[in-house]
């Protein structure tokens, strides 16, 4: 690998992503990304005057704008973590996530194969594999599970999943799939459960919380995460699924009130809301085939990692108070408008 195509490298985990690449190897990254409403440049300032990064307003749906910036760069790999990805919107509406997810995949796995990029690495989730059963802890989701969605959002997923297995399969193209569970930390749109709630407990709001509050998630730290798939781009067999997981599972009512607690807040705060159609009840991953076959594991415990991140949101107010008013999209306007591609 030489330059990365990184698409969505504005967004919570894309630019952790490209952070942890700049900070341990010497490709250039080319961020692609449309700047939707969970796309910030913010996120990556500290890294904009880097020599090796370089960034690209577009939409991973414009088969000829990916085309022009992947042979503008010479890029060899691509990593898609474009998505729409918040259940609630899939919900309301699929349109968004059946054009961004699937067909924005596709324009994605087409240039990859005329253009003949080297590797090709889809970041996907959990949610692909539906539900499991909250008696049964000694089940956990493996890479052969079916696929089972409950959500418009993990419906699409799937999708793009499939169709890059199918461009493996016919086309030989050099596709890795990585699946995560749920990510935490620095930068994550406080539209998730844990910034939504610190940001709410920290302004005195009511946190409201789906139905009795006792789905399980299983809580992955994004640096890991990126180490996760550093070593499947750089180690994993092509035309394979690797789960990524934190071995960490928590009841989401649980999690809500770790954070009151360390912001010394209320539990009077807590608000239980009607619960959200189609709510899958627990989440779990089994990351064996990764540990084994590429030596990666979580470095993060939960307790350290939660805290770093509640202290990270509590030093770093002004930047989620400009996210949830919208400020932070004249930042592109400012800094960009006028000198890219």
């Amino acid at each position: 690998m030489k330059n990365l195509f990184v698409t969505g490298g504005a967004g919570f985990i894309g630019s952790n992503f490209i952070k942890y690449m700049l900070s341990n190897y010497n490709y250039k990254i080319i961020n692609y990304d449309k700047l939707t409403y969970a796309g910030n440049l913010e996120n990556l300032t500290d890294v904009e005057e880097h020599p090796n990064y370089v960034f690209v307003k577009g939409d991973i749906c414009d088969d000829a704008m990916v085309r022009v910036t992947l042979e503008k760069y010479e890029c060899d790999t691509i990593v898609n973590f474009a998505a729409e990805s918040h259940v609630d919107r899939s919900i309301l509406g699929a349109k968004d996530f059946v054009i961004t997810n699937i067909l924005g995949t596709q324009v994605l796995l087409d240039a990859a194969k005329d253009l003949k990029i080297e590797k090709y690495l889809q970041v996907s989730t959990d949610e692909v594999y539906g539900s499991l059963p909250e008696d049964r802890n000694d089940l956990k989701f493996t890479e052969e599970n079916p696929i089972k969605t409950n959500s418009p959002y993990s419906a699409s997923k799937a999708s793009s999943d499939l169709l890059c297995n199918a461009y493996y399969q016919t086309h030989h193209l050099p596709v890795l799939i990585t699946r995560c569970s749920n990510n935490y930390g620095p930068y994550q749109f406080p539209e998730k459960l844990i910034p939504l709630m610190i940001a709410k407990a920290m302004d005195g709001e009511k946190l409201p919380v789906y139905g009795d509050g006792m789905n399980v998630r299983d809580w992955l730290y994004v640096n890991d995460h990126c180490s996760g798939i550093s070593a499947v781009l750089h180690r994993g067999k092509i035309g394979e699924i690797y789960n990524i997981g934190g071995n960490n599972e928590w009841h989401n009512i649980d999690i809500v009130k770790l954070i009151l607690k360390y912001l010394n807040k209320g539990e009077d705060q807590i608000q239980y809301v009607k619960d959200r159609p189609g709510h899958d009840r627990r989440y779990a991953i089994d990351s064996t085939k990764i540990q084994k076959e590429l030596g990666w594991k979580a470095f993060y415990k939960f307790e350290d990692g939660i805290k770093e991140t509640i202290q990270w949101y509590i030093e770093n107010e002004k930047w989620w108070r400009k996210v949830m008013s919208g400020e932070y999209m004249k930042y592109y306007e400012k800094n960009y408008a006028g000198k890219l591609l």
